[in-house]
């Protein structure tokens, strides 16, 4: 078993459905994780999803969309919906896909500060072959491949988060103090840890702790 992790943009960076365009364009509400999202019989969509930000304003766009067939929402800042609605055709097959295939989207989906999709499928070579065909095959989407390898169980999703570069220099600060208090290892002990320079270092975990603190807020 793979996993290959991608971000998935959509063409003119606004959004995958009409009903999406419209909330992202919405500054009152913020879109945040996709829990589940599935093709039902009668070729709808079922997504359960979180957000924050107004509800009223969630409620108003849903119950004037022409593409919403029925939804419920529970919570007040920070809240979860559930929604069904008619999909566009590059959505409806995507899901198609994953049904006809043992491709998995493993959840939750985080959207990104750009509002794209930062998403890891699980499966085989063979079904991310026949992904990249899909893929290959649509003008309104980009997939951008950030990762991919051998499934590990014991590897948790925060750590699928990063790079296997990012990963080995994390791992060396951490063995090292450099996140104790007080701290007892530098940059400089890093690198002669894991063999490249102190400002390389530092740059890695930036982008670690900046990946990582920002799955942990939303």
């Amino acid at each position: 078993m793979r996993y290959l992790t991608v971000l998935v943009e959509p063409e003119g960076g606004s959004a995958f459905h009409p009903l999406g365009e419209e909330l992202t364009a919405e500054p009152s509400i913020e879109r945040r994780a996709i829990h589940r999202v599935e093709l039902l019989a009668d070729d709808t969509v079922l997504l359960f999803a979180e957000a924050s930000g107004s509800k009223e304003r969630y409620e108003r766009i849903m119950d004037d969309s022409p593409h919403v067939v029925d939804y419920l929402v529970a919570g007040e800042n920070r809240w979860m919906a559930v929604s069904q609605f008619e999909p566009t055709e590059a959505v409806r097959r995507a899901l198609e896909l994953q049904r006809e295939t043992l491709l998995v989207i493993e959840t939750p989906i985080r959207f990104t500060s750009d509002d794209n999709l930062r998403l890891t499928y699980v499966g085989t070579d063979e079904t991310f072959r026949k992904l990249s065909e899909y893929v290959d095959g649509m003008d309104a989407i980009t997939f951008d491949i950030l990762d991919m390898g051998d499934y590990d169980v014991d590897r948790s999703s925060f750590r699928r988060l990063i790079t296997a570069r990012q990963e080995e220099v994390l791992e060396a600060a951490v063995e090292l103090g450099y996140y104790r208090e007080p701290r007892q290892a530098s940059l400089e002990d890093i690198s002669g840890v894991v063999g490249i320079s102190p400002a390389t270092v530092g740059e890695h975990l930036r982008k670690v702790e900046q990946r990582v603190f920002g799955e942990i807020v939303q």
